[in-house]
């Protein structure tokens, strides 16, 4: 497959796999379980995606609510991780790596280790290489659910699943209140992931790192504390960026104010990434047209943020090597 060098949209980091079912997938999951959906496709798509913009990062989870809907059976999982990472192949990307949170999928007859288990097989029945991040989430009284993320995370590790997550409400939930599963992640020697720095501030982001987030999602308001910027540049940690979703939950009026150059310039790593296809309405190829159309970005810039890409990637050190000589 040929790639446009000058829109090098090879690679997504980080990308929820309820937050990126197609219109067309929905429709096909309701059908399976007798779920009513509206008939126009403007009114499904009201339901399913941001088109306006919306207050916060609150409101932006509320369109997660109908998708998620969708997730509860083994066939209805199967097909959306399939027919998402079939439309990824065929937008040219070279990997990928979805993440999902077991614990809001599962129904009375499927468990989280069966949940985890039909989506890798769904990834091994798709041609494009792809690793699987299982997502805690952030909430008061869902801690017993985290931990046994983790301990289905332990199960399927290198085997498909490659790293642990921490998404949800960060504002409503402070990053250090789930010191615990971060040291149950720790313990299984599982890679750590955590959503920090983007409903709230810089000391969320020392939060993570100090926890020992390996990658940040998001981590834009880092700027707002140099001492954590040279910890994120000190410690090599990876920002999975994201810039339609952070416009469209208001963290930035534009993508010209959007911090891309500002944090390549102090030496932090990052990538760019589409967060949720359908909810903020985007690709990975958009994704890299409005950075370098807003930018401008130079063939060096986008070398490094393609490298920093691959660099922290789960991938099998094999495929990092031939994306690295692409």
């Amino acid at each position: 497959m040929k790639h446009n060098h000058a829109y090098p949209a090879w690679i997504d980091l980080h990308l929820h796999l309820d937050g990126s079912i197609s219109l067309k997938t929905a429709r096909k999951l309701a059908g399976m379980q007798s779920i009513a959906l509206p008939d126009s496709t403007e009114e499904l798509q009201e339901r399913m995606s941001v088109i306006d913009g919306c207050r916060d990062l609150n409101d932006y989870l509320n369109r997660f609510q109908l998708p998620l809907s969708l997730l509860h059976i083994k066939e209805a999982l199967y097909l959306c991780t399939y027919e998402l990472l079939e439309d990824l192949y065929e937008q040219g990307l070279k990997y990928a790596e979805i993440r999902f949170a077991p614990q809001l999928t599962y129904a009375s007859e499927l468990s989280q280790y069966d949940a985890v288990k039909i989506v890798l097989r769904a990834i091994h029945d798709t041609p494009l290489p792809c690793g699987l991040i299982l997502s805690m989430m952030r909430g008061n009284d869902n801690h017993i659910y985290n931990l046994k993320t983790v301990e289905v995370a332990k199960q399927f590790y290198g085997k498909g699943v490659v790293a642990v997550d921490l998404a949800g409400a960060e504002a409503l939930y402070p990053t250090h209140t789930f010191n615990e599963e971060f040291k149950a992640v720790r313990d299984a020697g599982i890679p750590l992931i955590v959503h920090a720095g983007e409903a709230a501030g810089p000391e969320s982001v020392r939060e993570a790192i100090e926890a020992g987030a390996v990658r940040i999602g998001h981590g834009v308001r880092s700027l707002e504390d140099p001492a954590v910027v040279q910890l994120l540049v000190d410690k090599h940690i990876t920002l999975e960026l994201c810039p339609t979703s952070n416009l469209n939950t208001g963290i930035f009026k534009s993508y010209k104010d959007y911090p891309l150059r500002q944090l390549l310039d102090k030496g932090v790593r990052v990538c760019i990434n589409t967060d949720n296809i359908t909810v903020s309405n985007t690709t990975l190829r958009k994704e890299w047209q409005h950075m370098l159309h807003a930018f401008n970005l130079t063939d060096s810039e986008i070398e490094r943020i393609v490298r920093y890409s691959i660099e922290a990637s789960f991938a099998p050190d094999e495929l990092k090597q031939k994306l690295l000589s692409d």
